[in-house]
């Protein structure tokens, strides 16, 4: 959930301080986007996925730490609850085979991490959210312990003033409270990052946000909540409400810390972060010593880290990243993609993404009059509902009024237009052409990672409990996922 900190405690004059720090930095930030040679230089790819640790039984097991202080992998990372893990992949240039090479990267991440896990009966895995995961596996006593989350975890529910309530509708229902955020770390993903040069970022950023329902809708992996059937992506509620700080007052409604976004983007990536600043009061006010005006004299990168950290607690879907390293650039951070099911299809979901982003980011001021960009919210929460079955509206420069479509369509209509748009962004079409191909085979079969766990669900519940049924159903889950077989091609049995 960001970066680290090491400060619990804040006083009225640390948030005094960090807001005049906020407005610097902004102005920086400004000054750094309109300089010519920022953020110049080949495209690159990176990604974090996060994973559960399970036990013998396919139970939550806490021992993310024990297993990061073994390995001493610095690109292995603590989540929020105990049990859950983050690596964070070298980046690679778009083209030197970054699919293929961040595969081979994820493959050789999990087989060292269940190496070890190995020592404590316990192995990895990545799922959007853990079928077998229990009420009683949450709370402050599993809470991964590093002042970050404490620090988080104080400061949203001193400021929502109550516990946090989840309500989601689907084919069942969940309805509870929390009084921790624990529950946000039941999500679990695989989070992409591009590259991106500042003059194009409002159109790519706006693409992206465009397709990410299409995309939603094909890669969902996570229907399934304390045993209850609810979204095809549960993740997406799920994250909005467990950390949803809001007082609930009609009169003076505020915008959610997590969300799909206000409107399209008109200029560039420094609305986004004027947004983060000016719509949502700062949780964690940890301030630098840094003069970014002075480092920019010197010709260096600023670090911007009260920007930066304060970015790290408002969770846009799709997110605008500065990163000070290797002169400064900015990246598109994609943060819809489940984890899972298999590293090959979480690939292809990314393939998929860029592609598609791609196809229509030299057309979107066309598009945009078509569809309001509340009209594009609606697509996306539609999507994580209901999956390949949603009807979206999509936008066409020739039509009267709003147009319905399913996903499933659309896809299959803008599918074969992919290879040439990847090609010209400078992807390899060896590394991309066999993962578009995993697409379609999942499009044709209409086998989803979440529509795959509902059916094979069904089935065994005919001859088992549900307990029984949804630790049966994890167990082959997890073999076909580690095999790295597409979710397209797995048996119901």
């Amino acid at each position: 959930m960001g970066q680290a900190t090491e400060q619990t405690g804040f006083t009225e004059d640390d948030f005094v301080r960090f807001r005049d720090r906020l407005g610097s930095n902004l102005k920086s930030l400004e000054m750094l986007l309109q300089s010519p040679d920022f953020g110049v230089g080949p495209t690159s790819f990176g990604a974090e996925l996060e994973l559960y640790i399970v036990d013998a039984n396919g139970r939550p097991l806490a021992i993310n730490k024990e297993i990061q202080q073994t390995l001493g992998d610095k690109q292995l990372t603590l989540e929020l609850n105990r049990f859950n893990l983050e690596y964070n992949f070298t980046p690679v240039l778009v083209r030197d085979h970054c699919f293929a090479k961040t595969e081979e990267q994820a493959l050789s991440a999990l087989a060292r991490i269940n190496a070890c896990a190995e020592k404590w009966q316990g192995s990895v895995f990545p799922i959007g959210i853990l079928p077998t995961l229990r009420a009683g596996d949450l709370g402050l006593s599993v809470m991964t312990d590093e002042p970050r989350y404490h620090a988080l975890t104080d400061e949203l529910r001193r400021i929502r003033g109550g516990p946090f309530r989840i309500d989601i509708h689907g084919e069942d229902r969940i309805d509870l409270e929390m009084e921790d955020v624990t529950l946000e770390g039941a999500n679990t993903s695989f989070q992409v990052h591009l590259k991106v040069r500042p003059d194009e970022f409002a159109d790519l950023y706006n693409a992206i946000q465009l397709v990410t329902p299409l995309v939603m809708a094909i890669s969902a992996n996570s229907p399934l909540l304390f045993g209850q059937r609810l979204w095809h992506e549960t993740r997406v509620p799920l994250f909005k409400q467990s950390i949803d700080c809001r007082r609930p007052d009609p009169l003076q409604p505020r915008p959610a810390r997590v969300n799909y976004g206000n409107a399209w983007v008109r200029r560039g990536a420094h609305e986004l972060f004027a947004e983060a600043v000016r719509l949502y009061r700062p949780i964690l006010p940890v301030c630098d010593e840094e003069d970014p005006f002075l480092a920019m004299t010197a010709g260096r990168a600023p670090q911007l880290s009260e920007l930066r950290l304060q970015m790290g607690t408002v969770w846009l879907w799709n997110r605008p990243v500065y990163d000070p390293a290797d002169g400064g650039h900015l990246r598109i951070e994609m943060r819809t993609l489940p984890a899972g099911p298999s590293i090959k299809d979480m690939m292809a979901n990314a393939a998929l993404m860029i592609g598609l982003a791609r196809l229509l980011q030299s057309s979107m001021q066309d598009l945009m009059p078509s569809i309001p960009f509340d009209y594009c919210v609606r697509n996306f929460y539609r999507a994580a509902e209901k999956g390949l079955a949603a009807r979206l509206i999509w936008p066409s420069t020739s039509q009267s009024e709003p147009e319905y479509h399913s996903a499933s369509s659309i896809l299959a209509r803008l599918l074969p237009m992919l290879p040439r748009q990847l090609a010209e962004m400078g992807f390899i079409e060896s590394d991309f052409m066999p993962l578009l191909d995993v697409i379609r085979e999942r499009l044709d079969s209409r086998q989803t990672g979440a529509q795959w766990q509902l059916d094979q669900f069904a089935m065994l519940r005919k001859s088992l409990a549900p307990e029984e049924a949804l630790l049966a159903m994890q167990r082959a889950y997890q073999c076909h996922s580690l095999k790295n077989v597409p979710v397209a091609q797995w048996p119901l049995s």
